[in-house]
């Protein structure tokens, strides 16, 4: 089953081979560790969108391991969580295997969108190799950029596939081109610029490596996975070593940690060290263990150094934590994930809304949630700042958004604030995050997209038209200045652009935050919204709320003409006479209110302003709910300034 590798794979930098200084080192050894002929071990990387699971779910209908009844089928069975399929994003890592012939291939269908950077760095530690997934019709986008960057940092040899080939106005050529420049310029070495390609449709099923003769199946891309990917690097009669890169949890056998096993055998019932990032070795014993087949996770006797497994048993285990030989407990070095560019308070909801909806209220529910929430989302901080305030920190507003919207179904009331950049010094100069953005838009919203854009700070590195009439920017901006931006970019362009934007570095501070251009309406007093006031307020705004809708003093209910607030009643009711007059009883026509969604809401809101999020609803409130405490805030910060 082992058997040395002689091919040019062991001479990849770092290509999953344990005995460069770049990688982690189980030992040193003087001959080189075998190689598992039988197993092959890739990431599924790509931009968002590009076909990552609808692949991965073609092979598993060819290989047979996509056994589901028809009333529970779904298009992407690798999209498990509600809100990808919701989303139609890979937001979790997955394990997931198909057999080929004697062969094999664990596949791990990875996240493309950087705020999840967290999910894709953990899981490239684990393979040998990468398919890049790229759109015959886009070509490479900002998150491939992202994702490739990684995988060329640990020295992965990626096979190229062009995908969705038989798109309309599908253009493989400029595609291929557009990636070996990209290669070049994230300065990949000669070998990994000498990648095999494959061309692909993925929702057909089918592959083959002449883009003129497509194949019936998915056998051409099968092959190249087994002759270019090398098999893990295994040290079957070592000490056991298998580093944490996943954590799971079942309320039947409790905490699972999922990894690689690097070195030894790993059997049911054996007991185990698990040796923790800040030095601690706790004693731990295998109750079960999980293989990975298909979509299912089966319970296996023994596994040995190249697969990938679930363990339970482990209580204690944490991503980066090492489960290793009792008798010759060795670490692994831990692993580095890149550090948080956002940050969000989240805080206990106290409108007097509270409690009408949610089951989770108090600040002992958010911190055990969160506390929660840190042991599997690795990317994630938490701070108690004050008294029912938790200072929450991720790698975007897309990272943060979720785990409140999951908070939000789970049954949870929070008010949350508006995200703030994480500033960092370097040198005596400030520095802040900056996102390489790229946007396509017609050629006729291209002057009031750039305006804006120019507005807002951004460096254009590239721009140039296609012969569909539309027009691709690219360039760096501010993460600061991102906030808020992707809903005026969608009403400049009717709904017809296309934004993407992934973690380009971190630049010198320039500048003062970007602020809303229009000011708000603030209910003056509680009570049911109706149509004789709101008919009123429209003509000299948007509004939020609809009649007959509870509103509360200090709730935003509407988009003021002007860069002020405005304080309004939404409640006021007709007067009643006794008198009659032709017209004063003309039906009432209201434009439909303004519905926003979670991320327009966070991303909508001011510093003195909060979104309340409880399970059935979104509202937009101050911080200060009592209008006559907001005027005295004001002029005292008016005063200070003078």
């Amino acid at each position: 089953m082992f058997a040395p590798e002689h091919n040019r794979a062991d001479k990849w930098p770092g290509a999953g081979n344990l005995n460069s200084k770049d990688s982690m080192d189980l030992s040193p050894v003087s001959p080189p560790l075998p190689r598992r002929k039988d197993v092959r071990n890739i990431a599924i990387i790509a931009h968002v969108d590009h076909g990552k699971t609808t692949l991965v779910d073609a092979m598993f209908r060819q290989t047979g391991e996509f056994k589901v009844k028809a009333d529970q089928a779904q298009e992407c069975v690798m999209d498990s969580n509600p809100q990808e399929r919701e989303r139609g994003i890979t937001i979790l890592a997955k394990c997931t295997s198909v057999q080929v012939g004697e062969t094999r291939i664990n596949i791990v269908d990875t996240p493309g969108h950087a705020d999840f950077g967290s999910e894709v760095e953990r899981i490239l530690t684990m393979v040998d190799g990468v398919l890049l997934l790229i759109d015959a019709l886009d070509g490479p986008m900002p998150q491939t950029r992202f994702v490739l960057r990684k995988s060329l940092e640990l020295g992965l040899r990626p096979i190229v596939v062009i995908n969705k080939v038989d798109r309309p106005f599908a253009d493989p050529a400029k595609a291929l081109n557009a990636t070996f420049d990209l290669f070049v310029d994230l300065e990949a070495s000669d070998e990994q610029l000498d990648f095999p390609i494959i061309y692909a449709s993925g929702k057909n099923g089918w592959a083959s490596e002449d883009l003129h003769a497509p194949s019936k199946d998915l056998q051409p891309l099968f092959s190249a996975i087994i002759q270019n990917v090398p098999g893990p690097i295994a040290d079957p009669d070592g000490p056991l070593q298998m580093l944490t890169t996943m954590v799971d949890y079942n309320s039947y056998v409790g905490r699972i940690a999922i990894g690689l096993i690097r070195a030894g055998k790993l059997e049911r019932n054996q007991t185990v060290t698990l040796m923790k990032q800040d030095g601690r070795s706790l004693s731990a014993r295998v109750m079960k263990l999980y293989g990975f087949f298909g979509l299912e996770r089966r319970e296996i006797a023994s596994a040995q150094a190249g697969d990938i497994v679930a363990v339970a048993g482990m209580e204690e285990a944490r991503v980066g934590d090492t489960v290793a030989s009792a008798e010759n407990p060795k670490a692994l070095p831990p692993l580095e994930i890149d550090e948080p560019t956002l940050s969000i308070e989240f805080m206990v909801n106290d409108s007097p809304f509270s409690g009408r909806e949610g089951k989770f209220l108090t600040s002992r529910h958010l911190r055990e949630r969160l506390e929660q929430e840190m042991k599997t989302n690795v990317g994630l901080r938490v701070e108690e700042m004050a008294l029912n305030v938790f200072k929450v920190s991720g790698r975007g507003e897309l990272h943060i958004s979720v785990l409140i919207e999951t908070m939000r179904r789970e049954g949870f009331e929070l008010a949350v604030s508006r995200p703030q950049v994480i500033l960092k010094t370097e040198n005596g100069k400030v520095l802040e995050p900056a996102e390489y953005l790229l946007v396509d838009v017609e050629q006729a919203y291209q002057g009031v997209v750039m305006e804006n854009l120019g507005k807002r700070g951004l460096a254009i590195k590239n721009m140039h038209a296609d012969h569909h009439h539309r027009v691709r920017l690219e360039g760096v901006i501010t993460a600061r200045a991102l906030i808020g931006f992707k809903s005026e970019f969608l009403a400049q362009t009717k709904g017809t652009g296309l934004m993407h934007h992934s973690f380009h570095g971190y630049i010198p501070r320039a500048g003062a935050s970007t602020r809303r251009p229009a000011g708000a309406l603030v209910a003056k007093e509680s009570g049911l919204a109706t149509s004789y006031a709101l008919q009123s307020l429209q003509e000299r705004s948007v509004l939020f709320v609809s009649p007959q809708m509870d509103i509360y003093a200090g709730m935003i209910v509407g988009q003021n003409s002007r860069e002020n607030d405005m304080v309004v009643n939404p409640c006021k009711k007709k007067a009643l006479t006794n008198m009659r007059a032709a017209g004063t009883d003309d039906i009432t026509q209201l434009t439909p209110p303004r519905i926003f969604s979670l991320e327009q809401a966070i991303a909508y809101i001011e510093d003195d302003e909060l979104a309340e999020v409880t399970p059935k609803s979104i509202r937009l409130r101050k911080k200060e709910l009592d209008h006559s405490l907001r005027r005295k805030n004001e002029k005292r910060e008016e005063d200070l300034e003078d």
